[in-house]
């Protein structure tokens, strides 16, 4: 008895000591240059297409990126057309260029394309190639019983079948409600209908895990997770082809932004700028962002409340 009472004590000790020793820390760190920032997701879809230029700030600056304004930014292909992108005249920094009628959009799946970005005697450049995207099949609901993680709950499911020909990849994005499902833990991506290149699984239907990929994952006031859907709610899903270094883009940002927290953080991959295929060809400074041209597909549905699924 008088073990155990002793090894309490010391436990109760070690407990005090650890929270006496707590103390908040405010690192100094140097101020970087800043590095400028390039966003340019570029879709065939009938709207208008904003490319974004920005500078970045020092780390604990929680003030917006300011724009780089007066730039010169088009897009050319190899056909030799050519889409100028106009500055705003309300937000600086943001270029657009406009589908000049109602039946035009950008591009064409297969062809070549050159991002040329020119200001302040800098020019950067960046290469991308549409390409091809698979059409949404359906979007599916099932119901599944409560249990230990989950109360009884609607998943949905995108159905689509990946091309035959290894090497396409996509990003999966999905709207509820009308509301898009933006988190790290929610970017959804596949190469072929998989995860990676070393997978078997081309020319098939997308596997489970990226069918489910279109689900919120939701927590009420009290750390329960809710139904990803209920009757009634909407759910509506874009595929859109990148490239494969896209893939690798989204991998790592995934990676970087994605963060365990906690004691896990400890073996977590350190912090560190991900990789662009955008090139200052003048001076030769790093930048960060992305350059993507991609063909989409869509497809919406609902959980009809009066035709809902069973187990």
């Amino acid at each position: 008895m008088k073990m155990i009472r002793f090894n309490y004590i010391a436990i109760l000790l070690s407990m005090i000591l650890v929270w006496g020793c707590e103390k908040n820390i405010e690192p100094e760190l140097p101020e970087a240059p800043p590095l400028t920032f390039v966003d340019a997701w570029i879709t065939n879809k009938n709207e208008p297409q904003i490319i974004r230029l920005n500078q970045t700030l020092p780390y604990f600056d929680n003030s917006e990126f300011p724009g780089i304004s007066g730039a010169d930014v088009r897009i050319t292909d190899n056909e030799n057309n050519e889409y100028v992108f106009i500055e705003s005249e309300i937000t600086e920094g943001e270029y657009t260029w406009t589908p000049p009628s109602d039946s035009e959009t950008f591009g064409k799946v297969g062809n070549q394309y050159t991002l040329t970005i020119s200001y302040d005697n800098t020019i950067l450049e960046a290469a991308s190639t549409m390409n091809r995207v698979p059409e949404i099949d359906s979007i599916n609901f099932r119901f599944e019983e409560g249990n230990s993680f989950f109360p009884d709950s609607y998943f949905a499911q995108v159905y689509a079948v990946d091309p035959i020909g290894p090497g396409d990849t996509y990003w999966i994005k999905a709207y509820k409600n009308g509301v898009y499902l933006n988190k790290p833990s929610e970017i959804n991506i596949a190469y072929d209908a998989a995860f990676s290149a070393g997978s078997v699984v081309d020319g098939i239907t997308f596997i489970q895990p990226i069918r489910d990929g279109i689900n919120p994952f939701e927590q009420d006031e009290n750390d329960e997770f809710l139904s990803p859907y209920a009757p009634g709610d909407s759910v509506y899903v874009e595929i859109h082809s990148i490239s494969n270094f896209a893939f690798y883009y989204l991998t790592q940002v995934t990676v970087q932004i994605d963060r365990p927290g906690g004691f896990a953080e400890l073996f977590a991959t350190p912090l560190s700028n991900v990789v662009t295929n955008i090139v200052d060809v003048t001076n030769n400074e790093p930048l960060i962002g992305f350059f993507n041209v991609a063909a989409v597909s869509s497809k919406a549905d609902w959980l009809d409340p009066d035709n809902l699924p069973v187990e």
